[in-house]
């Protein structure tokens, strides 16, 4: 009877906050930890969660290693394709995060991935960074090299005299790529005018709000080639619940009793909606209470799904209810 009653007030705690951008600091001890027992597995993403311009964010290496601790499984979920799996794996140990190579989820391995899936056996033209490219060297599949591709003198003499488009391109891959340009443009567009040329984007955030300037994103640069070239592309990365679907097939999770934890809706809390997984927006990178809001107003289905379960400022501030929940199981 007992048995049957905690999984009752689990389940009873995750339909109570069911996208309801409850504040976590505002509930007793006793329903965090409630809260903390409706979940097992935990998928987090990182810039702007666990750590901001390669610093670790206050609590948040705590936090996960204590969720750790407690029996949960952990992942990272990035949509930074500039980095692989093994490289974000370094950076996260460097910072004191208990993760292992299988618990981290890119962008950059995840389109290798799912082009060695389809058997891809022509070349990519990658507009991205290393990280893209790395990736594709690990599964065997031939690319154009990154870098940069300025604009040689006019239109004009650069279509005469300097573009050359290859004739084995079978995928155009567009990431982050800080050397963006009119010719990697031109270049996309005219390989997939083809229609048996496959057009696949890393991720779709749009940008990077920073103090004083804002950072184009990976989207930014997607959406110039869809123009262009007049075609959608597959996007790999969140929101698309693809991301995740190894977990879910593999039965590594279960979608019900998964937290997702990120602080852009349109992408890590609409991946959680999108996947029925429950959702923790942190106020410590790109939306905050007051996007929230605007939401909750909203008459756009579209805008409502962003809303999440429940909020914190910041991950680290999970981490006295945590300490409290331990204790009382002991």
């Amino acid at each position: 009877m007992s048995c049957n009653f905690a999984r009752f007030s689990r389940q009873a705690a995750i339909n109570m906050y069911k996208q309801s951008c409850t504040n976590l600091l505002e509930l007793s001890s006793a329903k965090v930890t409630e809260w903390l027992a409706s979940f097992d597995s935990v998928i987090t993403d990182c810039d702007g969660v666990l750590w901001i311009y390669g610093q670790a964010l206050e609590g948040s290496v705590d936090v996960m290693n204590q969720l750790k601790g407690m029996g949960k499984s952990i992942y990272f979920c990035t949509n930074n394709s500039t980095k692989t799996r093994s490289e974000l794996l370094k950076k996260g140990v460097e910072l004191g995060f208990h993760i292992k190579e299988n618990g981290i989820i890119s962008t950059a391995h995840a389109t290798a991935a799912y082009l060695k899936r389809r058997n891809f056996n022509k070349r990519v033209f990658v507009i991205g960074s290393e990280g893209i490219t790395k990736e594709l060297d690990a599964v065997g599949i031939e690319h154009t090299e990154v870098g940069p591709e300025p604009m040689k003198g006019s239109l004009a003499e650069f279509m005469a005299q300097h573009l050359k488009l290859d004739t084995d391109i079978g995928a155009v891959v567009v990431g982050f790529d800080e050397h963006f340009s009119f010719p990697k443009m031109m270049k996309a567009a005219s390989y997939l005018n083809d229609p048996e040329c496959l057009f696949v984007a890393t991720n779709t955030d749009e940008r990077f709000p920073m103090p004083n300037m804002i950072v184009p994103g990976s989207g930014s640069f997607v959406r110039a080639i869809q123009t262009c070239a007049e075609r959608d592309p597959v996007v790999i990365g969140k929101p698309n619940p693809a991301i995740c679907e190894s977990l879910v097939r593999e039965k590594k999770i279960d979608p019900s009793r998964t937290l997702m934890i990120g602080d852009r809706a349109n992408t890590d809390i609409l991946l959680g909606f999108n996947c029925g997984f429950q959702t923790l927006l942190v106020g410590s990178g790109i939306h905050q209470l007051k996007d929230v809001e605007r939401w909750k107003l909203s008459q756009d289905p579209e805008e409502k799904k962003l809303i999440p379960d429940v909020y914190l400022p910041k991950l680290g501030d999970l981490l006295p209810s945590i300490v409290d929940s331990l204790t009382a199981l002991k």
